[in-house]
């Protein structure tokens, strides 16, 4: 069995050198400026190694007897791994505005761009779905710990943050990268992240999601802005609606055909090929169409498949506002197989997907958060 960069990293005593020797794609971090204000240790790769030594520090702090430690092996090397990949997206976001350098938006670009590189470098990587998406997903909320307490509702940041990722992993990694750093008042940070610990124990979701009283309470609660989560609402729900989402050629009709028995299906592509529109074009049209057909089956209160690659978090939101308005459960199964043989399918494809298209839609892809509907079921290879 080939090696995974965990065993690797485990291998190698948790080296941020050895790790860019590896994986020479964190040398463009050098150069990269910051900050100085809360950074005036220097560039961005500065910053990360110093993150990735504060997180080899407590590793060997606190695994020194291994068969009395908390955490495994494992999971010390991805929380490794997602320091070395936090500030990836600075690389992209990065930029002088009123005389300072600004990084706006930077986690969540940087969560798409480690996403897409240990996608399309499977092979290299080794990790499973799960692992990935782990360290995706804390790239993408490692700064929540540090900013919580200026949200106006801060338990549903933390909530919808423990669907995704344990906040005691994300509490490490904030942990490190506010010790990574030089900064005139480094407390300040250090207490805001303690604090984010305190309430995460507070409110259950230190280990785990939190356990809402139903699936439908579950998903009214992140729906809604006025809702508290230990609520328990009557699941007044009629029938499902099944939101597929995945990259083209993911096997969405295979699955359905296989799985779907008689409930009836709504495909964009389908009705791109009855109205004879070549791709790219009319998108409009076809959507308005798939969308009165949709309401026919909701106000008849019928379930149906919803078949096109829903990969924007931003579409998904408003089907499934929509869909639910109506009384329907909303399953997202999202697909997803690897990158090799994504490029198979389509070459072997009559209507060819161009590459270019292809990979600009690996690097927006959004996977389905498990907070985002009623359920959420991820049918990949692992």
């Amino acid at each position: 069995m080939s090696k995974t960069i965990l065993d690797t990293i485990c291998k190698d005593g948790f080296s941020f050198a050895k790790l860019v020797d590896s994986f020479s794609e964190l040398s463009a971090l050098k150069q990269v400026p910051q900050n100085p204000a809360y950074h005036a240790e220097g560039d961005v790769y500065c910053h990360t190694e110093m993150v990735c030594e504060v997180v080899r520090q407590e590793f060997e702090q606190k695994n020194l007897k291994l068969e009395t430690a908390e955490r495994s092996y494992q999971e010390w090397a991805l929380l490794f791994l997602a320091a070395a990949f936090h500030d990836i997206g600075k690389k992209t976001c990065t930029r002088s505005e009123n005389g300072n350098f600004v990084s706006p938006n930077h986690t969540a670009v940087g969560a798409k761009i480690f996403r897409a590189f240990a996608y399309r470098q499977a092979p290299r990587f080794g990790l499973t779905f799960s692992q990935r998406e782990l360290v995706a997903n804390a790239i993408r909320r490692h700064g929540l710990p540090v900013w919580f307490w200026k949200k106006r509702r801060p338990e549903v940041d933390l909530l919808r943050a423990a669907e995704s990722v344990p906040l005691w992993f994300l509490y490490q990694l904030s942990y490190a990268d506010v010790r990574g750093r030089r900064t005139e008042n480094p407390k300040e940070f250090t207490e805001y992240v303690e604090w984010f610990a305190e309430y995460a124990k507070e409110l259950g979701v230190w280990e785990h999601p939190y356990s809402f009283a139903n699936p439908y309470t579950k998903a009214s609660f992140f729906m809604r802005d006025d809702l508290w989560q230990g609520t328990k609402l009557f699941d007044n729900t009629e029938f499902d609606v099944f939101l597929l989402s995945g990259l083209p050629l993911a096997g969405k009709d295979s699955w359905i055909e296989k799985n779907g028995g008689k409930i009836p299906m709504i495909s964009l592509d389908q009705i791109r090929e009855e109205m004879g529109i070549p791709p790219a074009k009319d998108s409009g049209k076809i959507a308005r169409i798939a969308l009165e057909r949709a309401k026919g089956f909701l106000i008849k209160r019928q379930s149906f498949f919803w078949n096109a690659t829903n990969i924007v978090r931003e579409t998904r939101r408003k089907l499934i506002t929509l869909f639910s308005s109506y009384g329907a459960r909303v399953h997202i199964l999202y697909l997803e197989v690897p990158y090799q043989e994504l490029l198979a399918r389509n070459r072997t494809r009559a209507r060819h997907i161009p590459e270019d298209v292809l990979e600009e839609m690996i690097k927006k892809l959004e996977i389905p958060a498990p907070w985002e509907a009623y359920e959420v079921k991820y049918l990949t290879e692992d």
